[in-house]
């Protein structure tokens, strides 16, 4: 799924109300999970039970930047799932496929078939190669880079900063035939240099953390959705979101 190849370079409209993006990363085995960045998948299949039971429904950050820009983006919440974990295919994808959603990827391409080395003294585990990042565009949910080996951009010398940008855009668009529409920055780390980098390279939106006075359609921000977020907790992120972030730019 992608939006249109000209997006980027249209102007952004009106700002409106800030979407709702939620942002996941593994989901499967919590044994040893020092960083909390997994969800177990009976988690995760209550959580978008939450989201369907409010009327609410979870699709990727091209949908709803989509829907915004035609003013009609009520009742849709973003997910994002970054890194790229192997695990998507085999316990997230079927799970979003159950409850009629979809979602955004953001993989790494210049670690296809690897491992999560950053998250080190955390667990290994696998990412997804060429063929799994293919078969998950196929199945409907959208691509986007992670840049190429997730590392914190705002510490990068500009060469660097230029082949985790532009380098990886291209790299994901000869492995899927279309360059991505999103990017998002490794770590939720961004500066005014690397907003700047992304928004050259051609990417219609990037999803950040916690940008503050940088949010906008290149600096989005997101909410961490984890184990411990259960119907309670989910309402008081989806209710109170607006009060911590700025009104941003949608996407024609």
């Amino acid at each position: 799924m992608s939006v249109p190849a000209d997006t980027a370079r249209r102007p952004a409209q009106t700002p409106g109300p800030v979407p709702w993006v939620a942002m996941y990363h593994s989901v499967g085995d919590r044994t040893h999970d020092p960083y909390r960045v997994t969800v177990t998948p009976e988690r995760l299949d209550r959580q978008l039970a939450w989201l369907r039971g409010r009327g609410l429904r979870g699709v990727s950050m091209a949908e709803l930047l989509a829907a915004r820009a035609r003013g009609d983006g009520h009742g849709l919440v973003g997910l994002t799932f970054d890194d790229g974990y192997a695990d998507f295919l085999t316990d997230a994808l079927p799970l979003l496929t159950r409850h009629g959603c979809t979602a955004t990827l953001f993989v790494l391409p210049g670690r296809l078939g690897g491992e999560n080395a950053w998250d080190r003294p955390g667990p290994c585990k696998p990412l997804l190669g060429a063929d799994g990042i293919r078969a998950a565009a196929d199945a409907g949910t959208e691509i986007g880079s992670h840049g190429l080996t997730h590392l914190d951009l705002t510490r990068v010398d500009d060469a660097t900063l230029a082949a985790e940008t532009a380098g990886s855009r291209a790299a994901l668009g000869d492995l899927l035939g279309t360059e991505p529409a999103g990017f998002c920055y490794p770590y939720g780390t961004v500066d005014h240099r690397v907003v700047d980098a992304v928004r050259a390279a051609g990417y219609a939106y990037a999803c950040a953390i916690d940008p503050g006075p940088l949010t906008g359609p290149h600096a989005l921000p997101r909410l961490h959705v984890g184990e411990r977020d259960t119907a309670v907790r989910l309402f008081l992120k989806y209710r109170l979101h607006r009060l911590r972030r700025r009104p941003v730019a949608a996407q024609p």
